[in-house]
């Protein structure tokens, strides 16, 4: 699909499949909230890296906020996509 861009006729090809296929959507909205919760769950991490939520208490308040923000990112990722 990158080399596929590249071209301005394959570049329109695949903006014609995301628009038109369902499939495709999904699959570009599942890669997209993956990428979020990894990058959420990432700024957690490097915030308890920094001695911020090393509690049990703060460690679970910081995985349930993760879920939480995940679960926003999905809802707008989804809007944005679709």
């Amino acid at each position: 699909m990158l080399q596929k861009s590249f071209d301005s006729a394959g570049y329109a090809e695949l903006q014609a499949m995301f628009t038109e296929s369902f499939l495709w959507q999904f699959i570009l909205w599942a890669i997209l909230t993956s990428v979020a919760f990894h990058v959420i769950a990432g700024v957690r991490h490097l915030l308890m890296d920094l001695g911020i939520g090393e509690t049990l208490k703060g460690g679970r308040r910081g995985a349930w906020s993760v879920l939480v923000l995940s679960a926003i990112a999905a809802v707008l990722l989804g809007v944005w996509v679709w």
